[in-house]
């Protein structure tokens, strides 16, 4: 219930919704917030996994081999709904013989424990099974949004040294088959679907996978064997590759328990793509090791399919985006009502920060609020939450999952850090190290992972602030990383790929807040000699920028400016750009060399 109920009557948002209690069999995991997290310990908690049988840990064992001597080797694993209506099902049993026979297809190529295999594909059965089938090979997985551009594929592919990608032919044909010169250690390319594509080192999953032994042979990883490999754009540069051991599986079904309530028996949908931390995380591991039905839609967002997957599939927990929520919002709470959801418990969002509005319009929509959580890429799992049985603050990111520490904290010239302990300052939110998921390092840049932590606190690079009842609330991002509809998108990848367009001589990318999407990306180009702004050349490069760099991540808008302000050292001043883009102030120009104006 909400207390202050008449408050969203009058359209204000209400400062707390009080969760009623429960009977069994709907119970919540996580009862008692304080004693759960009193009493928690990750060393018990490992206990509850299997672990391989000569010793060591392995995702993909936890998440379907170590099933089979249960009643859940014959539940549905993965239930996939393809765009047409297709379905196709998994229980772990056939789970478990298809990773295997991907395994032994990796191991009959040559293809060696901690090789990188990269996967490039929609929402597909074969992607699930790909991702598994690695790891079982002790392969290190690192999956790919199928929306990038080739620019994004290639760089990402480069960084993580792929030696094999996992795609279907007409992406293949459309973004990497040109690419195949410039990535030299790419030695095999598994493409699935009926429709050939030729190349060296290019194979059928149906004459390749099929064909191969389901026999089961999982490499002997341990915990802080090398898994997962996620790309996260930074504010300059290249992608950070955030690196992911065995190990984080802890945290996967810790969370999945806790954070989700995911209990024996319901059936699981995380609307998230798997080329997102999201998507592997909880749209594949976390789920799986706990032994639920899989929810898998290979269509994207529209509202009415979807909520006729949560009514056909009686979908129990449901994990999305803000995004979607938003969109959901737009056409009004009647779509939702018009479904039986009877079997929705509870629902989960992830991404960006949930506005408290979409917050109380899910208790008007689907009868339930929205429970928001915090976690980032390089953390591996959740971290903040706001947990089933515990009351809700909408706008909150709620509180630390146990066996997590979270703090404000505040950086000094000298490199340490000092806790923030009065309530409602912000500061840095921090967590303490290590955990589980904890990523163990940059690919290739020590340095920059090095900086990342400062005595014993996990530097996150979130602004927030904890309430004195140790609710945490986000502010903002302390660098101008852009958010939109869940994505991730560095200003420098779209900028250089502005800059490879004849026309353009600088580029400067900002965020602009949108109420769908969050952000949408608008860029600002000066022009070289010889070309003159115009509707056509902004067409032109709207296109050459979605061409380069996929829709997801190439900007919504372009603005031509005579200059762009830059530093005295050559830096375009993004800050400054987006100060007068949104009517703000504009800070401190004491670097400012050059100007617009």
């Amino acid at each position: 219930m909400i207390d202050k109920a008449s408050a969203h009557d009058r359209g204000r948002i209400p400062q707390r919704i009080v969760k009623p209690e429960v009977s069994p069999p709907t119970r919540p995991n996580l009862g008692d917030y304080d004693a759960v997290r009193a009493a928690f310990s990750w060393e018990r908690e490992r206990e509850r996994l299997a672990g391989l049988p000569g010793g060591g840990l392995n995702i993909a064992h936890e998440a379907v081999d170590r099933h089979l001597g249960s009643a859940r080797a014959e539940r549905t694993a993965i239930r996939w709904i393809g765009r047409s209506g297709a379905r196709r099902e998994f229980s772990y049993l056939a789970l478990a013989a298809a990773t295997s026979r991907f395994a032994n297809a990796l191991r009959s190529l040559g293809v060696q424990p901690g090789e990188r295999v990269f996967v490039l594909m929609g929402r597909v059965p074969e992607l699930y099974v790909a991702v598994l089938g690695a790891l079982k090979a002790g392969c290190v997985v690192a999956p790919l949004f199928s929306a990038f551009g080739p620019e994004p594929i290639a760089t990402r592919c480069e960084m993580g040294d792929a030696r094999v990608l996992v795609t279907t032919p007409e992406l293949y044909r459309r973004k990497v088959a040109g690419l195949r010169e410039r990535l030299q250690g790419l030695r095999h390319v598994v493409l699935v679907g009926d429709d050939a594509a030729d190349g060296p080192g290019v194979h059928r999953w149906s004459t390749l996978v099929d064909a191969a032994s389901p026999t089961p042979s999982t490499a002997a990883t341990t915990s802080e064997t090398m898994a997962l490999l996620h790309f996260t754009s930074g504010t300059t540069g290249r992608p950070k590759g955030a690196i992911h051991v065995h190990g984080a599986v802890l945290a996967h079904a810790v969370t999945g328990r806790y954070a989700l309530d995911l209990h024996d028996a319901d059936v699981f949908w995380c609307t998230a793509d798997p080329g997102w931390v999201t998507g592997t995380s909880y749209g594949i591991i976390a789920p799986l090791v706990a032994g639920v039905t899989n929810v898998v839609v290979e269509a994207e967002f529209d509202a009415p399919t979807w909520y006729g997957v949560l009514q056909d599939e009686h979908v129990n927990v449901w994990y999305t985006a803000p995004t979607a929520i938003r969109m959901m919002m737009k056409i009004g709470a009647d779509a939702a009502r018009g479904h039986d959801l009877s079997a929705l418990r509870f629902m989960a969002s992830v991404g960006e920060p949930l506005n408290p509005e979409a917050v109380v319009w899910g208790i008007e929509a689907f009868g339930l609020p929205f429970h928001d959580n915090w976690w980032q890429t390089e953390t591996g799992g959740i971290m903040v939450s706001n947990y089933a049985a515990m009351d809700i603050k909408p706008g909150s990111m709620g509180k630390p999952l146990p066996g997590i520490t979270a703090g404000i904290v505040r950086r000094s010239a000298a490199g340490h850090v000092e806790q923030v302990t009065a309530p409602g300052v912000d500061g840095e939110l921090a967590l303490r190290t290590p955990w589980p998921s904890m990523m163990r390092g940059y690919l290739g840049e020590d340095e920059r992972y090095r900086k990342c932590f400062a005595d014993g606190w996990y530097l996150t690079g979130d602004l927030a602030h904890v309430d004195a009842d140790g609710y945490f609330w986000f502010v903002g991002r302390a660098d101008d990383v852009i958010k939109s509809a869940g994505h991730l998108i560095g200003p420098f990848e779209v900028e250089s790929a502005l800059l490879e367009h004849p026309a353009v001589a600088e580029a400067g990318v900002i965020g602009v807040p949108d109420p769908t999407v969050g952000e949408v990306v608008k860029a600002f180009v000066a022009l070289k000699p010889g070309f003159e702004p115009s509707e056509a050349l902004n067409r032109e490069l709207l296109g050459h920028a979605r061409k380069r760099l996929g829709a997801a991540v190439a900007p919504k808008a372009i603005a031509f400016r005579a200059r762009l302000p830059t530093t005295r050292s050559g830096k375009i001043m993004r800050r400054l750009l987006k100060a007068r883009e949104l009517g703000l102030p504009e800070g401190d120009l004491s670097t400012l060399e050059s100007d617009e104006r």
